[in-house]
């Protein structure tokens, strides 16, 4: 079992690979508009990575996860060429959606503040 700064190493390193994986895959159901790995978690044995992706732009979540899921076994295979690890974690690719929250709530909170300044100016 790998230590926790190891690990949190390790997280770093498959973060930054694998992001610059994603943008040379060519499965037009992955390349639906612009990825970003916003987070990995790696277990303890180092066998598994959840990736957190985000993407920008219209996404298509289930055609998305069918591309992903035919693609991970070349990104594994990749990623494992570019790390120097005994074993090569398997990917388990999750989507976060927390950006695209934070624009709603900001969107949110705008219209509240303009709708404030019209009611104050009509006062």
């Amino acid at each position: 079992m790998a230590n926790s700064t190891r690990i949190g190493r390790i997280n770093d390193d498959i973060q930054l690979a694998l992001s610059s994986l994603l943008r040379s895959v060519k499965d037009p159901r992955v390349q639906q508009g612009m990825i970003s790995v916003t987070r990995v978690e790696t277990t303890g044995d180092l066998r598994y990575a959840k990736v957190w992706l985000s993407v920008l732009g219209e996404l298509n979540e289930k055609e998305f996860r069918r591309g992903l899921k035919s693609c991970a076994p070349w990104l594994r295979r990749e990623l494992g060429s570019s790390l120097s690890l005994r074993y090569t974690p398997e990917l388990v690719f999750e989507i976060d959606h927390s950006i695209e929250y934070g624009a709603k709530i900001s969107r949110m909170i705008e219209e509240i503040e303009e709708k404030d300044e019209q009611n104050a100016d009509s006062e």
